[in-house]
């Protein structure tokens, strides 16, 4: 849902990076990490990022130690997807075929520059020269299904 990117102030409030929509996605819930984490504020810094409080971090030295920690929830916690929709966490680690049916690797990340989310997919095996990865737009023309078991690319994205 989030990390955190350092520490904020002196009280022990840290910044955070958010991964979902906005942060009322992550006001929506109180614990995070298996109740490792207990928000007691959340806010927006204005700059697309959030400011969170947790019961468990009363000053800025423990804040900073929560540096890099990544902000989860259980996957019941979630909002149920609609058609189309899909978490990140769902298309990490899926092989990755073509429309014509080849192998062309597994998908290793996916981001969002503004567009549109854009998946990362590492070459199955890997050459020994040129991109080790490459990188395609979750849009229909590109990416025409996928499901618990594999992401199907058009043939012509797959370099």
């Amino acid at each position: 849902m989030a990390a955190v990117t350092g520490a904020h102030g002196v009280a022990g409030e840290v910044r955070l990076k958010l991964f979902g929509d906005d942060v009322d996605a992550l006001k929506a819930h109180k614990t995070f990490n298996d109740g490792q984490l207990t928000a007691s504020k959340i806010r927006s810094d204005n700059k697309g990022g959030a400011i969170a409080r947790f019961a468990e971090v009363p000053d800025r030295t423990a804040a900073e130690a929560l540096r890099g920690t990544l902000l989860s929830v259980s996957r019941d916690a979630l909002p149920p997807l609609e058609d189309g929709e899909f978490y990140h966490a769902d298309l990490i680690g899926l092989p990755v075929v073509t429309t014509d049916g080849a192998a062309v690797g597994h998908v290793i990340d996916v981001a969002n520059y503004g567009a549109t989310d854009i998946v990362e997919i590492a070459h199955d095996p890997v050459p020994e020269k040129g991109p080790k990865t490459f990188m395609v737009p979750m849009i229909p023309t590109a990416v025409p299904e996928w499901d618990d078991g594999r992401l199907v690319i058009a043939a012509e994205f797959a370099d």
